[in-house]
């Protein structure tokens, strides 16, 4: 379980959306267009993690249910135990990314659909970074995010009050980049969730390979 004295304030919203937030993002063909992409791309059996798991679908059941071994990890506890019951042959782990440690070329893959909008651009940044250092050489990594400036901004998305900091299309893909990854593929849409507190958002999707050389910083 996560210290509650370091809890994310992302656990709390999470905790509060549960089911609500798959039901909202189900309909969104761009995210099963990445995984497509990705799924074409991995070897059998490859070691895949998903960063901000939630409830495990559509991701960690995408990717467990065509054989690859999954490891989900989500801030918030309600996430993990209905991610554990839904893709049983996934592995969920409750922890703050940020913090846990991880092993150098461990994973062939890494996802990190919408993980990252309540952390700061410096976290943002420190973590794409460690999270590249987490793939072997030539792994891929997908990242998807709300793509404004915005820094510290106090919203509400799907009724929960929420504190977004995230970058401009431009200076995602530069963020990328300068972590060592080739951006192969980038998809720009609008989405609306399907809750009745939504709004269109529009959403940027990087697909991306580790270069062989070592990530910066």
């Amino acid at each position: 379980m996560v210290d509650e004295d370091r809890r994310s304030p992302a656990a709390a919203v999470f905790d509060a959306l549960g089911g609500e937030y798959e039901k909202a993002f189900a309909g969104s063909a761009a995210h099963r267009a990445s995984l497509k992409w990705l799924l074409e791309r991995l070897g059998p059996g490859s070691r895949v993690l998903d960063v901000g798991s939630g409830t495990g679908r559509p991701t960690a059941a995408a990717l467990a249910g065509a054989g690859h071994r999954v490891l989900g990890v989500d801030v918030s506890p309600v996430m993990v135990e209905i991610a554990s019951r839904q893709v049983p042959e996934g592995e969920f782990r409750c922890a703050d990314i940020r913090r846990m440690p991880l092993e150098d070329g461990a994973f062939d893959a890494v996802c990190v659909y919408f993980a990252l909008l309540q952390m700061s651009r410096a976290e943002q940044s420190g973590l794409v970074r460690r999270l590249v250092r987490a793939l072997r050489p030539g792994g891929l990594l997908v990242l998807a995010t709300v793509p404004l400036d915005v820094e510290d901004f106090d919203g509400v998305f799907m009724g929960q009050a929420v504190r977004v900091t995230s970058f401009a299309a431009r200076d995602v893909s530069a963020l990328a980049r300068g972590a060592g990854l080739t951006v192969l593929r980038e998809e720009s849409v609008m989405f609306t969730p399907t809750h009745p507190d939504a709004r269109p958002e529009p959403q940027l999707f990087l697909h991306c390979r580790r270069d062989g050389t070592e990530p910066a910083g």
